[in-house]
């Protein structure tokens, strides 16, 4: 455990002290797999060396704590309760909030323009497009997402930082952007999040001097409805040798037959 969380200290010192003055460059004109920058193809779990307690575990009714939530949405969620979620148990499960389940990512190329991700938690499947004309469908848990490669972090709500990663993958990243969301829950006790949501994410991938490889998702939430201001997290995968320990578990409950 420790070194663990000795390993993310570090990832995050090298990140802040990597801030460089020029503004980050998207290459949208690169798309695809053909051009892709960094690798994200493989089998990933989740680190869980932040935000322990309300990952881990359903929070209690009322603990709003690192949401910065508004009146609405506190009014709603102190009106929460578990059986109200009978049958539509995968309501804490849309793109706003997956990535911070404890879970493992199954990513690879559906095709040329599509990457797909997996999550065994809830069963939930993501697509990142890198077809910049494609047009969303209905609205769904995890939404419309379209995707491209840019070198540096450019974050349309905070300004661009031109962040590079500080070990080997010179600032390569996956930026992907997901609209058309049904409304969900940023955390299981409640705390909702609505149909006007947005999520602004940046993969990027950085090898370590252990030998191991570390999937970082810097993550952006948006939500002018039940949101003060952009919910910002940072969630940790490391990449593992194979899809065995692969365990797909449903988001909502079986009931048994009579």
């Amino acid at each position: 455990m420790k070194k663990n969380i000795y390993i993310m200290l570090t990832v995050f010192l090298c990140q802040v002290n990597s801030v460089l003055a020029q503004p980050a460059q998207s290459d949208l004109s690169a798309t695809g797999r053909s051009a892709a920058l960094v690798d994200l193809t493989g089998t990933w779990v989740s680190v869980i060396s932040e935000d322990w307690i309300w990952r881990m575990v359903t929070p209690l009714i009322g603990d709003f704590s690192s949401i910065p939530e508004n009146e609405a949405a506190r009014e709603l969620a102190m009106q929460w309760r578990p059986e109200n979620d009978a049958g539509n148990e995968c309501i804490g499960y849309g793109a706003a909030a997956i990535m911070n389940e404890p879970a493992r990512l199954r990513i690879s190329w559906e095709d040329d323009t599509t990457l797909k991700m997996e999550i065994d938690s809830g069963m939930q499947t993501r697509l990142f497009h890198f077809d910049q004309d494609l047009l969303p469908g209905e609205p769904s848990r995890q939404g419309h997402t379209i995707a491209s490669w840019s070198r540096g972090i450019s974050n349309p709500s905070r300004g661009s930082l031109g962040v590079r990663g500080g070990f080997g993958n010179k600032g390569r990243t996956m930026l992907a952007h997901t609209s058309n969301l049904l409304p969900g829950y940023l955390r299981k006790n409640g705390i909702p999040y609505s149909n006007q949501t947005t999520v602004t994410e940046y993969f990027e991938v950085l090898e370590l001097a252990d030998g191991y490889t570390w999937l970082i998702d810097t993550i952006v939430v948006d939500d002018p409805v039940f949101l003060m201001e952009p919910w910002v997290v940072s969630r940790n995968f490391k990449k593992e040798p194979d899809d065995s320990k692969w365990d797909p578990q449903e988001c909502f409950v079986v009931q048994p037959e009579d």
